[in-house]
């Protein structure tokens, strides 16, 4: 058994391709592979170079191995399904490529939606007409990242979008195949949304098939579900936090992979201090380090 331990763009703060504050990206894949990660995600496509020569001589000169890529995208919004699914062929193409694997879908955060992250007796509900359809777009993008691209597909639950909440999680889970849609399953997202990633983690995890690793400050949580504070000022505030620093039991997710033989990448997504004191390379040089000193 063999569980890799990568990282991503989104650990230097590149949430989309034309962020002007995004970082080179030569030099996230040079500061990935000094924290001690041998993996990196591809970003926001378009974030790196999608010729694959150009990104094949980089990620080979820094020895690190190419290990999925995410689609963050409206997939709640139909007016928006143009860009979903630019953003999904482009990613699918990137990833084969290079021989990663691992096809994250993600939807994108929702104004709907934001307002009520980590509340869901608030969270505004889609209705049956509406939940098919999304429910659909998802199947559609799933369907062509397995039988197109030979791609393992995960869907990922995200605070302040419309699959946040593990009711929702499930309930997709059950309308789509297991055989084009597995699970990549966030930790940190997951306990932010209220609910117990172990005990999600035990139920499901023969279902998982990457693991996104995010830690959570409980104090934080705590105060901004107590305000009923929204999704962006609650990130504002440091709610994501360092591994090993937040409620996530992460010893406890690393059994649980052990005892049921999971085999493929765990991928650290450390958001960056929102009060800038620490830098990407330093916060994530704290993760690789937690991580080796529980077994990972």
């Amino acid at each position: 058994m063999s569980i890799d331990i990568g990282n991503a763009p989104c650990s230097w703060g590149v949430e989309f391709a034309d962020d002007p504050r995004n970082p080179p990206w030569r030099q996230v894949l040079a500061e990935c592979k000094r924290a001690g990660f041998n993996g990196i995600e591809l970003g926001p496509v378009g974030y790196m170079p999608e010729d694959p020569v150009e990104l094949g001589e980089a990620l080979s000169k820094h020895e690190l191995t190419l290990i999925g890529g995410v689609v963050f995208r409206p997939f709640h919004d139909p007016a928006e399904w143009s860009d979903v699914l630019d953003g999904s062929v482009r990613t699918c193409k990137a990833l084969a490529a290079h021989g990663a694997k691992n096809l994250v879908l993600i939807d994108s955060i929702s104004p709907r939606r934001a307002p009520t992250a980590g509340r869901w007796t608030e969270a505004e509900q889609m209705d049956g007409a509406e939940w098919a359809a999304y429910v659909g777009r998802f199947r559609t993008i799933a369907r062509m990242g397995a039988e197109e691209y030979g791609l393992t597909v995960g869907i990922h639950a995200h605070a302040a979008g419309f699959m946040d909440f593990e009711p929702e999680l499930e309930r997709l889970l059950g309308e789509i195949d297991e055989s084009i849609l597995k699970i990549c399953f966030d930790t940190g997202h997951h306990s932010y949304a209220g609910y117990d990633p172990v005990a999600f983690m035990r139920r499901h995890v023969d279902r998982i098939s990457y693991v996104h690793f995010k830690d959570i400050d409980p104090v934080v949580k705590s105060d901004v579900i107590a305000n009923r504070t929204g999704f962006y000022d609650a990130c504002g505030q440091g709610i994501f936090c360092k591994l090993g620093l937040g409620d996530v039991d992460f010893p406890a997710v690393r059994q649980i992979l052990l005892d049921n033989g999971f085999e493929g990448w765990c991928t650290v997504e450390q958001d960056c201090d929102p009060a800038g004191k620490t830098s990407p390379l330093d916060d994530n040089t704290h993760n690789g380090n937690y991580l080796k000193s529980i077994g990972f």
